[in-house]
């Protein structure tokens, strides 16, 4: 029987650990740290009984995912919770704009912006399990609705600033895109800016903002779970080195690396030719995040009472005011007001904190690497729109770029995005090969290859098949 060793055990790595053991290999999974899920973990990281999670937390993506839908995830404890509505969005009024579950309830309370609204995202959400099929899939290769993905190509490539303003009428509306723009971790004049936000959008309408229950580690339980009935091995607290992995490949494996270029490079060593060492060099990380979790004595004080309806909030008022945060982060600057994307999971799963106690998790953008404290200013957003807010605060945990790179090696500077989503990293992420190394038994399968960034497995589930097809037949 062949052997797949993969290198990492976040949901791209037990993503290709499960369609290896499918096709009828063996497979071995090694994770360095004691707990798996990269950032895909929930962790006790304030007081006891408290439960926050390490990396993602709201995860529409991994909802709509077109290869974790096609597995068994609820029977190994996977539940998906909503809340009310997928997204609020503060403003300095004291109000909100909600953006709700129903594309027909979206479209009635955006007003005179509700047909631009729907012109933009309905073509996805309604189609969306053929758009994930060629959205989350590899860059290079024909779409199967070749006519629809070129339509969403001419507003995703659209900058979120020429997008925002060519398309609604109302301060309020281009606030809540680029709320959702903000997640690209781009300046809003860089292509590629709205291709994140159209998404997200789509999928508030088609899958919801859903956490499950207990936290993002259910997802990595349930997809550890889901391969150990099909024979696969997990190792944690297990770092494999560059001479364990040259062992490895010795024995004729086949190996998947779920890491970054840098790191792959590191371990494989003289494997990979010059050109590939190289290319992957040049492999740029996108900015950093600095993250809060909070423990709290009760549930935010929100001025405006509609972001209870919400698990995910975005504080950042104004369009205007978010652009300049994510420009000043694109110049290596930190920004004056930073946009704080937050999640307040316990409103709707109260397994996660002490009974009438909550848990708050938030995080901004800053340059790669910062060690800039950033604590007061991300308050200081909660506070404004929260009066009281500080109040709440029974404990905090910080964690920096440089922390949590060193509780997940694959956050190279506090990226969370596998690498900067810039034009040529769109398409040649990290090369024009993708998933195939220079190595003919090392594949990538990282976020640092098509789709990219978030809790979806395609990047570990196209590394996978495409080892299949190339490396089992030969």
């Amino acid at each position: 029987m062949t052997t797949a060793h993969i290198i990492g055990s976040g949901p791209n790595g037990l993503a290709a650990a499960i369609v290896l053991a499918q096709a009828g290999l063996a497979v071995e999974v090694y994770e360095a740290q004691p707990t798996p899920g990269g950032a895909c973990r929930t962790l006790p990281l304030t007081l006891p009984g408290f439960l926050h999670d390490f990396g993602s937390a709201v995860h529409p993506l991994a909802a709509g995912s077109p290869f974790f839908s096609t597995l068994p995830l609820a029977e190994h404890g996977l539940n998906w919770i909503h809340g009310e509505a997928p997204l609020a969005h503060p403003l300095d009024d004291g109000t909100a704009i909600v953006l709700e579950s129903s594309l027909d309830t979206a479209v009635s309370e955006l007003g005179a912006d509700g047909a631009a609204w729907r012109k933009l995202i309905e073509p996805i959400s309604t189609h969306w399990e053929s758009f994930a099929e060629d959205a989350l899939g590899p860059v290079l290769c024909i779409p199967r609705h070749p006519i629809r993905m070129a339509r969403f190509a001419l507003s995703a490539f659209t900058p979120a600033q020429s997008l925002a303003h060519s398309a609604f009428k109302s301060p309020r509306t281009r606030a809540l895109f680029a709320g959702l723009a903000g997640h690209s971790c781009l300046s809003f004049d860089q292509p590629l800016s709205s291709a994140i936000a159209l998404v997200l959008a789509a999928s508030a309408h088609a899958v919801g903002w859903p956490i499950p229950q207990g936290g993002a580690q259910s997802i990595t339980n349930a997809l550890i779970g889901h391969l150990e009935t099909l024979g696969g091995k997990l190792h944690t607290s297990h770092r494999v080195d560059s001479e364990e992995f040259r062992a490895l490949q010795a024995t004729g494996a086949l190996i998947l690396a779920d890491t970054s270029p840098s790191q792959l490079i590191t371990l494989s060593g003289n494997t990979l030719t010059t050109h590939t060492r190289n290319a992957y060099n040049r492999f740029q990380p996108g900015p950093g995040a600095f993250k809060v979790d909070f423990a709290l004595s009760e549930p935010v004080p929100w001025k405006a009472k509609e972001c209870s309806r919400a698990i995910t909030v975005h504080l950042g008022g104004t369009f205007e005011e978010i652009a300049e945060s994510e420009y000043e982060v694109s110049q290596g600057r930190i920004p004056e007001k930073p946009f704080v994307l937050a999640a307040q999971p316990t409103l709707f799963d109260p397994t996660r904190a002490p009974e009438g106690k909550h848990t708050l998790w938030a995080y901004c953008h800053v340059p790669n690497g910062t060690q800039i404290d950033m604590t007061a200013h991300i308050e200081s957003k909660i506070e404004r729109f929260a009066p009281g807010f500080k109040d709440c605060i029974l404990a905090r945990q910080i964690s920096t770029p440089v922390k949590l790179e060193a509780m997940d090696a694959n956050l190279i500077g506090g990226d969370i995005s596998g690498g900067a989503l810039s034009l040529r990293q769109f398409f040649f992420r990290p090369t024009v090969r993708n998933y195939a190394t220079s190595a003919k038994d090392v594949y990538l399968c990282s976020a640092s290859t098509p789709p990219g960034g978030g809790v979806h497995g395609m990047c570990g589930y196209h590394a996978a098949r495409l080892a299949l097809r190339q490396w089992i037949k030969e």
